[in-house]
């Protein structure tokens, strides 16, 4: 990353080269999970073999805290902490606790969340709402175990992530989402089941089309079923009516229940791509920004945090690299998606989080 050679004060509001604010910072953690989802960690690539980052070269919680104030002062409200599985990352609530301190300047709250598979979410989740966690999102791709069980690919029992995500709404976290990715041929018959499932809960469930993240989940666009078709079959059974975005740039087109039994969402950046407004920076375990979930580079911010540049001038690389952001991935993919200009590989999901 580049510092630019004049320096100049963050306004709070900073937009990228087609006018899109810089909102959310989703921060990754850790390069680790417990699972080998076939869809992100499949075991052919990560094996006991694989080579995970060392300890050293990860992000401190003071360098993430340093980083998350110096993006808030650009107009970020939004944290979101990912992985890998984040709840992997040994004392991550002491991290929260230091994130929690932050203030905007808008004097607005600091939203602070977490994306998890929820297999340890039952143990963490009263310590992490006493540190100032807000609210969680777990991934759950299945209610039947035996499906969910092939999917995880580690033969972990849906029960154990229905009872964190009891224990996280015992806790106080909340709107609490429940996230299932969904895969042709592998897990569409649990469509019907989750919504039936999660209608009248205190959770949103919400779907999301199977994504060309990465190079090592094997995409195929035959695997992909558009939200509109899921839409279809779940409303000829549970009557459906969308309702408006709760802000400008959420991912998920929101639904509702005509009987009153809740929301659902769905998430279409295959089929209905939302760049147009897309707000968020991730920031990888290692300290490198990716500016798009799709990206085939990141930017070194790691380099410059230890090389005892000042806040200014991180602040202003941030800045710089935003402002000249042109990213449009998903309205501009075509059905073969295996590779991009030049030969690049797209970045993997579980390295810079969903």
């Amino acid at each position: 990353m580049a510092v630019p050679a004049i320096s100049e004060a963050p306004s709070g509001r900073l937009a990228d080269a087609l006018g899109r604010p810089l909102h959310d910072l989703r921060i990754s953690v850790t390069d680790r999970c417990n699972f080998r989802c076939v869809y992100c960690m499949p075991k052919e690539v990560f094996d006991k073999d694989y080579a995970y980052l060392p300890h050293g070269e990860l992000l401190s919680f003071e360098e993430i805290t340093r980083v998350a104030r110096i993006f808030i002062a650009h107009g970020v409200e939004k944290l979101r902490l990912t992985g890998g599985e984040p709840l992997l990352r040994k004392n991550l609530e002491r991290l929260v606790g230091m994130l929690r301190t932050l203030d905007t300047p808008s004097g607005r709250p600091l939203d602070i969340t977490l994306t998890t598979n929820g297999s340890l979410l039952a143990r963490k989740a009263h310590v992490l709402k006493d540190a100032g966690l807000d609210r969680v999102t777990v991934s759950l791709d299945a209610l039947d175990d035996a499906v969910f069980r092939r999917m995880n690919d580690v033969d972990f029992a849906v029960a154990d992530v229905l009872h964190g995500l009891d224990a996280a709404h015992t806790a106080g976290l909340g709107p609490i989402k429940v996230n299932m990715v969904v895969k042709r041929g592998t897990n569409e018959d649990q469509v019907l089941p989750m919504a039936r499932h999660f209608k009248g809960s205190p959770f949103i469930l919400r779907f999301i089309e199977y994504m060309d993240v990465g190079a090592s989940n094997g995409w195929n666009m035959e695997e992909v079923i558009p939200s509109a078709e899921l839409v279809r079959r779940i409303s000829a059974e549970l009557p459906l009516a969308p309702v408006d975005a709760n802000y400008s740039g959420e991912t998920a087109a929101r639904w509702r229940y005509l009987d009153g039994g809740g929301e659902v969402g769905f998430i279409s950046s295959v089929t209905q791509a939302f760049c147009h407004d897309c707000s968020r920076l991730r920031l990888s375990t290692e300290g490198k920004l990716y500016t798009c979930l799709f990206a085939t580079r990141g930017h070194d911010l790691r380099a410059l945090l230890r090389a005892g540049r000042t806040d200014e001038e991180l602040s202003g690389a941030v800045a710089q690299l935003w402002r000249g952001r042109t990213d449009r991935y998903s309205e501009t993919r075509t059905a073969d998606t295996s590779g991009l200009a030049g030969g690049a590989r797209k970045v993997e999901m579980s390295y810079i989080g969903g």
